[in-house]
């Protein structure tokens, strides 16, 4: 065993972790962070200033992705084939019978930081309604808690990360406003707004995780759009820049990198004792008086399911059979177009503009969960000459080469995001066969489009090509679609809380009910996805809420 003692030992330093770490440290706690992954350095990991950017997606360390398999993804129903995915250079991608993962697959971030790293950084509170979707609709779960429950904590993380919003977001209720102002809009979301008045359609600026003003020894953003790259700036709000390094000058705060948990020890009682790591000298043995298990919603059942023993043979925290259970992936929908005489699309900050119009569970006809809508020439990697040429613009010689100056700077996105609800088909597993090179067997990622999900897709095809019809587009050039490709940067609900220990994992704040002092601080707790929002800022208010139960 170590000698060196800690009062909390957090597996995970993302977007949960992180939150945890500064919790607890503000309060005195000496805390250690395990990560599987390596640090990033933004002076030097993030190189934009540099020729040939446009070809370097987020950049990859040895260990900055955990590595996954794909089991059932679903097949495909030729009858709604409308929504394939496809774009003017390439044509069909999926042409197949089953649903694939894209190239990017589970997209996300294994290192200190986690997938904040790489996000664009909207910074959203789930709407009100999100929270009891079974009460209200029959159908998913139940959280048991409100947001009531967590608006003071969205408040604190609002105020840490200094996010930027408007002075209201309908149904979102705000008990202070934002720390900074909302960020100027870009001229294709300019475009967007503009048709919003005309149809009544309510876009507005988006809440962003990025500097609109100088903040916390922060600068303000520079607009050059690429977040998704790594921010060399650092005015982008991600958890090492924020959370980290707040906990960090406490003093009380040690994070070990490229340190993938391989055990978490319990003992007769149910209680953990202590958690093994690899280290560059090999296997550490750490005691613990509390764990906070923080790895994401396919690492943390992974772990969970992987540490079976005699006293528990499925796995830690698993006496209800749910680790695992209840996967929901990211659904998505993307429409783009050139549209005459729009200049300068590529400038500006990503997911400046929302729409959240049909955000509440019950917004949609013909499907239950809602989704919102957000210019997003950005995120779908149309902000250089690149993206054009590969995906929007055919042929090649003079004439192509004129088409690209005349029409760069002319695309215009309209992206969607929407609600999964929980499915017995969709699941994180551990295969029998195939193990990392630390012994871990690999996850297993099943997910299965449900016909919720399917109806909701072709509203959210339906609306978001409406809306670029209504600002003049006659003429599509690329759409993306969750329907024939799996394509996730937010998963949820493999470890969910509840207040039945038959159903759920957690109880209300996070602490499993199978191990007095083994908590989970991310999406694993999830019970429903919400209506499209990205969850960092929820994991992060449910991580404070753990850590002030912790700390009670």
């Amino acid at each position: 065993m170590t000698r060196q003692r800690f009062d909390a030992v957090i597996i995970g330093a993302g977007a949960g972790g992180a939150a945890a770490a500064w919790r607890l440290t503000r309060e005195g706690l000496k805390v250690l962070i395990l990560e599987a992954g390596p640090w990033f350095d933004p002076d030097t990991d993030y190189s934009l200033d540099q020729p040939g950017w446009e070809r370097r997606p987020f950049p990859h360390k040895p260990n900055s992705r955990g590595k996954v398999l794909y089991g059932d993804l679903g097949k495909l129903n030729t009858a709604d084939a409308d929504l394939a995915s496809w774009n003017r250079v390439e044509g069909r991608h999926e042409p197949g019978p089953l649903r694939t993962p894209s190239r990017s697959g589970y997209a996300h971030v294994q290192g200190v930081g986690g997938s904040t790293l790489h996000y664009v950084g909207e910074a959203h509170r789930l709407h009100p309604k999100s929270f009891s979707l079974q009460t209200d609709h029959a159908t998913g779960a139940d959280w048991p808690l409100g947001y009531a429950d967590l608006e003071a904590h969205y408040q604190t993380c609002e105020t840490l990360i200094g996010a930027a919003g408007p002075e209201s977001q309908g149904a979102r209720w705000r008990s202070a406003p934002f720390p900074l102002p909302p960020h100027p809009l870009s001229p294709a979301s300019e475009r967007l707004l503009a048709a919003a008045a005309r149809s009544g359609m309510g876009w507005q600026a988006n809440s962003r995780a990025a500097l609109s003003a100088a903040y916390d020894d922060r600068p303000a953003c520079n607009y050059c759009g690429q977040c998704s790259r790594g921010c060399p700036l650092r005015d982008k709000g991600s958890v090492d820049q924020t959370f980290l390094r707040h906990a960090l000058k406490t003093g009380l705060l040690t994070i070990i990198a490229n340190a993938p948990v391989r055990k978490i020890l319990s003992g007769a009682s149910g209680r953990i004792k202590a958690v093994e790591y690899l280290s560059e000298n090999g296997p550490v043995v750490q005691e613990t008086p509390i764990a906070i298990l923080a790895a994401g919603a396919v690492q943390t059942p992974r772990l969970l399911l992987a540490n079976q023993g005699r006293d528990i043979p499925s796995g830690l925290a698993n006496g209800s059979g749910q680790v695992g259970r209840n996967f929901m992936e990211t659904l998505t929908w993307s429409s783009a177009a050139l549209l005459p005489g729009l200049k300068n699309s590529h400038m500006g900050l990503p997911a400046d503009a929302i729409c959240w119009t049909y955000n509440a569970p019950d917004a949609t006809a013909g499907a239950i969960g809602g989704c919102r809508f957000t210019s997003a020439v950005h995120e779908v990697g149309l902000n250089g000459p690149i993206g054009y040429a590969t995906r929007l613009i055919p042929g090649f010689g003079t004439d192509f080469k004129q088409q690209m100056r005349d029409q760069f700077g002319s695309a215009i996105v309209v992206a969607a995001t929407g609600a999964v609800l929980p499915d017995e088909r969709s699941h994180i597993a551990l295969s029998p066969d195939q193990k990392d090179e630390n012994g871990l067997p690999l996850p297993v990622i099943h997910s299965v489009l449900t016909q919720n999900s399917i109806s909701l897709l072709h509203f959210m095809a339906k609306t978001a090509r409406s809306m670029l019809s209504e600002i003049g587009v006659t003429e599509f050039a690329e759409e993306n679609s969750s329907w024939d490709r799996f394509t996730a940067t937010h998963v949820f609900g493999t470890a969910r809380m509840g207040n039945d220990s038959a159903d759920s994992v957690t109880n209300p704040w996070g602490r499993t009910h199978d191990h007095a002092n083994l908590w989970i601080a991310d999406a694993s707790l999830f019970p429903a996805s919400g209506g499209g929002e990205a969850p960092s800022l929820t994991i992060q208010a449910l991580a404070l809420r753990a850590a002030e139960k912790i700390l009670e």
